[in-house]
């Protein structure tokens, strides 16, 4: 299968190099070329805009920013749209609101373009080796004409019904991402102010039921202050934004997601934006040092 991928950032690029290890065609297209380079290395064609992505796939995947980075690709000057022809399918894995997800479908179907949410779990560290959870939602026809691809770059997929669902739930999983790391953070800070071993903190955390995955993995990083970045803290607070204005749409009040935001927001503005998302920690620390 043919197959176009716009957004070359971290998890682009990730599944850009599964899908020619897979035995796919790709083209690419990235506003800033640089990070094309290593999928151009890998037998990627690189192409100048979104349109050229569409003339030469079946099926576009996205993975930008936010949702009017979504419109910009798809319907702007030289967008998806400019590109289309019979059968063309975009699956978006960006991370976006669910309502912005559904007005984005309807635009393109208005074009003859059937569009999937297609939202993931995992970095560019599990991409690579097509071991991502993916939430996917649309039309059922389309998924299943799509699976196999999709396949290729998950271990697990959720089929979970029409447009906007799959991005709802990356929105609460990511919600989970957010106070975990928090609260990880916030123990290790607490425990560190005890003149106890964080690594102690762990290995009692991680013999109980309230393990996690960041626990067990991540969390030896962060006591050892590495931070190198699979998923930026700017990017999660990003996506924060997208849960509090998902949630006001919805009638919610998350009060949890409010102050994570205003944390997360003080943690950028104060230049620790570019670390991982763990990196909540090192700005935990910086903010008790008086202490």
């Amino acid at each position: 299968m043919k197959i176009g991928l716009i957004g070359t950032g971290m998890l682009g690029n990730a599944v850009g190099l599964r899908l020619l290890q897979a035995g796919c065609q790709l083209t690419a297209f990235n506003r800033t070329k640089e990070k094309t380079k290593e999928l151009e290395t890998n037998g990627a064609q690189i192409v100048s805009t979104p349109k050229e992505v569409a003339e030469n796939s079946e099926m576009v995947i996205t993975v930008v920013k936010d949702a009017q980075a979504v419109k910009q690709i798809s319907f702007e000057e030289d967008g998806i749209i400019f590109g289309n022809h019979q059968g063309l399918v975009v699956c978006d894995m960006s991370t976006i609101n669910p309502i912005e997800s559904k007005i984005i479908a309807e635009k393109f179907l208005e074009n003859n373009i059937f569009m999937l949410d297609t939202p993931v779990m995992g970095g560019p560290n599990v991409a690579i080796n097509g071991q991502l959870v993916m939430m996917a939602a649309g039309k059922k026809n389309t998924f299943d004409k799509c699976k196999k691809v999709l396949d290729m770059i998950s271990n697990k997929v959720f089929f979970l019904g029409d447009n906007g669902t799959a991005h709802a739930v990356k929105l609460a999983m990511n919600l989970q991402i957010t106070l975990l790391a928090l609260a990880i953070s916030e123990g290790i800070t607490l425990v560190r102010s005890a003149k106890v071993e964080p690594s102690v903190f762990l290995e009692i955390l991680n013999s109980t039921y309230f393990k996690t995955g960041m626990s067990e993995k991540k969390a030896y990083k962060m006591i050892q202050d590495k931070f190198e970045a699979t998923f930026t803290l700017e990017n999660l607070k990003k996506d924060i934004n997208t849960i509090s204005e998902t949630s006001k749409s919805f009638g919610l009040d998350l009060p949890m997601i409010k102050k994570a935001e205003e944390v997360y927001e003080n943690a950028v503005n104060q230049g620790f934006g570019e670390l991982d998302y763990t990196g909540i920690l090192a700005y935990l620390k910086k903010i008790n040092e008086k202490n």
